[in-house]
């Protein structure tokens, strides 16, 4: 342990025999180095430190005796005032320790280094030879008789420049082309400045890249506002850093834990307590200014509230895995009711020009502008996906290719889930100061005549509905949208989405409410500094999908993956409003969700087996009637599920949080069959959260 630990601090401290050529750092000043040039100022604390160590040190008596030789390894920081504060040490002996921390805390008051013209902190490693020596003489009589070649002496002080090129860590990622991680919080705190009359901004495609984003919001300001005075390392680390935090000369990266620790109560659970008990590491950083990577590893158990639990088991795959956890993936069992369900999400950014970036990795890509998308939300577990997003004049495209997977039994070949394409467009034009407007299509097909990722969906400009043409009519599915968002002044803007999926203007002029007319839409509002108080947002949504949209006649080219649809989680055949509060002051925050909804769902019964439109996995063609097909048919339920959630933002730079929320569900269909049936939920809930992505609990 004490290895790693040396380890550990040695990757994040300067090596004392490091030079430093950043022109904006000045390293610690001895006394007696005042007036030296700035370029040799590192060299004479070096020595220094060496002198007084040798004139100071005294070897324990019990170390003399036994003719001890080795080191003491110490680590120690010259403060903001000029302190000299061992943070480590490490000996055979602890008299060495104890000599060695008494030694370096005796150093007469330095001038502390500073950065940019501001004191700051300094921290080094040296290692003291027993039996003690005056290493700065040994340092220089070295290089006085060592005679190699310049390129040889270039080459055995390689590994040592690799620490000389360390410089003090600043935030890159600030201006970086990495992703912003897409939860709905978060994002409201600078959803306001990029929809400012006048901006060039483009919000319906997300996950935004940092670099897009700084544009509106200060991010650095805003770590500054929120930077607590911490003193320790460890209150650093706690409060405003990066685990590890590494910076080069055209490189860094930062690593995190991931933490989600949970724990609640459902009233409808009968086996004791929620909970959810995730561990992880996250990995991200930047090789040059174009290229950027980001990873992480999720280790999670958990148990759920009960209709959760419920709705995660009715997602399952084929064979002997138990569950789905909805937005996560497949999980097995873990002890006797609950569930071990690991995911792994990464991808790599680059930016071969200003106005490109490539994304290539495994998790999920969202498209609008409210809370739920009717085009590509991010509800389904993650899965592969390559993203081209091109940025010009008042236009923005985003082309999206993904590989999906559909794991029911009907399609299992060799015990092997089929492997489906979603290929998307997404243009978004700023058509003036107010009004934006945004065209989609996509196509799904499969592995039909062994096709494989069909190349013809890799053209970024097509129409799709051209190429299912060529490739055959019954080979894809095709999906057609709009949307579009105006704003009313710099505090108001109303947005919307349209999905269609299959039309038949006949059957619309024939009034007879075909089932032909598959299509949806959204209306939504957002208000910012509501009521003239800074940091609240209240957001009004309506959605309304008909009956059978997204699904197909072909049992795997409907819109969804891993038994869970690719755009509202709840299928179709629904309608629901949503009204969300979202507040922020400084670390604090707070989130008030209502959700009133109406769905209709199958029956599933030996006496009616049909289709009602709300399960996009079923065919549409086993539907009881083609005409007075409306929203609500079948098993008529309605839902109500709010959601009140309140913390603190304990670490902005890992974007640590503790939480409290409490969730009521009220679930009443007005039939009751084997899987649907009255319930009535208070879930309670308490937890330490890295905020990375969305939950959604309100299926």
């Amino acid at each position: 342990m004490k290895q790693f630990i040396v380890l550990l601090l040695l990757l994040v401290q300067y090596n004392l025999d490091a030079q430093n050529s950043l022109f904006s750092e000045k390293p610690p000043v001895f006394p007696s180095c005042e007036g030296v040039v700035i370029d040799s100022l590192q060299a004479c604390f070096n020595k220094e430190v060496y002198s007084t160590i040798y004139k100071n040190f005294k070897v324990p008596e019990q170390v003399s005796k036994e003719n001890y030789e080795g080191e003491v390894v110490v680590i120690f920081e010259v403060d903001t005032t000029g302190q000299s504060q061992v943070v480590y040490t490490n000996a055979l002996y602890d008299e060495l320790k104890k000599e060695a921390k008494r030694v370096v805390t005796e150093f007469p008051k330095i001038k502390p280094a500073t950065y940019n013209g501001r004191k700051t902190f300094k921290q080094y490693s040296i290692a003291i030879k027993i039996p003690l020596v005056d290493q700065s003489k040994v340092a220089q009589d070295v290089a006085k008789t060592q005679e190699v070649s310049k390129l040889e002496a270039a080459a055995k002080s390689e590994f040592d420049k690799v620490d000389e090129e360390l410089k003090v860590f600043e935030n890159k990622a600030f201006q970086s082309q990495l992703n912003i991680q897409f939860t709905h919080s978060d994002y409201a705190r600078f959803d306001r400045q990029m929809n400012l009359i006048g901006t060039n901004s483009h919000t319906a495609s997300k996950p935004f890249v940092y670099e897009e984003v700084s544009k509106y919001f200060d991010f650095q300001a805003e770590q500054d506002r929120l930077k607590k005075e911490a003193d320790s390392w460890g209150e650093k680390k706690l409060w405003n850093e990066h685990l590890v935090q590494l910076q080069g000369k055209d490189y860094w990266f930062t690593v995190d834990p991931i933490l989600d620790l949970q724990v609640g109560s459902d009233s409808e659970l009968d086996s004791g307590s929620t909970y959810n008990n995730t561990r992880g590491v996250l990995i991200q950083g930047g090789l040059g200014s174009k290229l950027n990577f980001y990873a992480t590893v999720f280790e999670s158990q958990g148990r759920f509230a009960d209709y959760v639990n419920r709705y995660a088991e009715s997602l399952k795959a084929f064979g002997p895995d138990p569950a789905i956890i909805p937005g996560r993936g497949i999980a097995k069992r873990f002890k006797t009711d609950s569930y071990d369900y690991p995911v792994a999400e990464a991808y790599l950014s680059f930016a071969p020009a200003k106005f490109i970036n490539i994304q290539f990795g495994h998790g999920k890509n969202f498209i609008g502008d409210g809370y739920r998308s009717l085009l590509l939300a991010d509800a389904a577990s993650p899965h592969p996906f390559l993203k081209l997003n091109t940025k010009f004049w008042k236009i923005k495209y985003t082309n999206t290719w993904m590989w999906l997977k559909d794991v029911r039994d009907e399609v299992e070949v060799d015990k092997a889930f089929l492997t489906k394409y979603i290929a998307n467009h997404y243009l978004s034009w700023n058509a003036s100061k107010r009004l934006n407007i945004g065209l989609f299509e996509s196509v799904l097909w499969t592995n039909s005549n062994d096709r494989g990722f069909d190349v013809n969906y890799l053209n970024p400009i097509i129409f799709y509905r051209a190429i299912e043409f060529e490739t055959g009519q019954g080979a894809g599915n095709a999906l057609l949208g709009a949307s579009a968002k105006y704003k009313w002044n710099d505090n108001v803007n109303i947005y919307s989405q349209f999905i269609l999926d299959e039309f038949s203007l006949g059957d619309v002029k024939a009034g007879e409410k075909s089932w032909k007319n598959k299509f949806g839409y959204q209306l939504g509002i957002k208000y910012y500094n509501a009521f003239k108080v800074d940091n609240l947002l209240l957001q009004f949504e309506y959605n309304r999908v008909r009956p059978y949209t997204y699904s197909h006649n072909t049992i795997v080219l409907n819109y969804a993956h891993n038994n869970q649809p690719m755009a509202h989680l709840w299928g179709a055949n629904f309608s629901e409003a949503i009204i969300i509060g979202r507040y922020r002051y400084k670390r604090w925050f707070g989130d008030a969700k209502l959700i009133f909804g109406t769905r209709g769902l199958d029956f599933n019964t030996s006496s009616d087996d049909f289709s009602y439109g709300g399960d996009i996995y079923r065919n549409y063609n086993e539907r009881p009637f083609d005409t007075g097909v409306e929203v609500g048919q079948g098993i008529k339920t309605t839902t109500f599920n709010g959601n009140l959630q309140a913390g603190y933002l304990i670490n902005p730079a890992s974007n640590l949080k503790v939480f409290t929320d409490i969730t009521v569900r009220n679930f009443n269909p007005d039939a009751t069959t084997t899987s649907t049936f009255k319930s009535n939920t208070v879930w309670f809930n308490f937890g330490l959260r890295t905020d990375l992505f969305n939950w959604y609990f309100d299926n």
